[in-house]
């Protein structure tokens, strides 16, 4: 078991350092509002992927089949990162609207989260593919594929608190300017991923069922 755990947490490490919305968006947010912020996108994170860890494991046969449901799931991944994206390269703010009360404040950073994290379908799809190979390469027990996903989701918190904390600890070297041209690159990011989910979501499909 000691095995499989290892391998898990260092998955989960790995996951988190791929450079993806979630990853500059956590660097973004702890620099700009502090460490509280970042583990706030941070807790939204590990929901997303808690449930898709599950929804893994368990099969995704107890989710209802709704016609469509993906294609209106990549709708909205679209719209929700090309408004980030917009939001941090023409106005250079990490954030759509800052709100005032406490409650306000923690659930806007948990959603962001979530939603960044939810609402991409390879996060979704790596999670998946990381079960099937557990299983039908490495043979993985019942016991060890909890052991593996488990660890990885505590390797994604661990990595991700740590991304948060030392980004805020180096917040004095990110100049106006720095600052500037790091949100320009974040909201650039989240374009490329909103066209790259619109391209294999919504384009290919359509494509191929037209014969282009």
């Amino acid at each position: 078991m000691f095995l499989p755990i290892l391998y898990g947490f260092l998955v989960g490490v790995a996951l988190c350092l791929t450079f993806g919305t979630v990853f500059f968006a956590l660097i973004q947010n702890s620099v700009d509002n502090g460490f509280r912020s970042g583990m706030k996108i941070v807790l939204g994170v590990i929901v997303g992927d808690i449930l898709f860890v599950l929804a893994a494991l368990l099969g995704t046969s107890f989710i209802p089949k709704v016609q469509g449901f993906e294609h209106f799931m990549a709708v909205v991944g679209v719209i929700f990162l090309t408004a980030m994206g917009l939001v941090n390269i023409l106005r250079g703010t990490p954030r759509l609207a800052y709100p005032q009360t406490r409650f306000g404040n923690y659930l806007y950073y948990v959603s962001t989260g979530f939603f960044l994290n939810a609402l991409n379908p390879v996060n979704f799809v790596s999670w998946v593919a990381i079960v099937a190979y557990i299983r039908s390469h490495l043979h993985y027990t019942q016991a060890e594929q909890y052991g593996f996903m488990s660890a990885s989701l505590v390797g994604v918190f661990v990595t991700e608190s740590a991304l948060a904390y030392y980004a805020n600890r180096l917040k004095r070297l990110f100049t106006p300017r720095v600052v500037t041209l790091f949100n320009r690159t974040t909201g650039f990011v989240f374009l490329a991923v909103a066209v790259q989910i619109a391209y294999t979501r919504l384009y290919e499909p359509v494509a191929r069922l037209m014969n282009w």
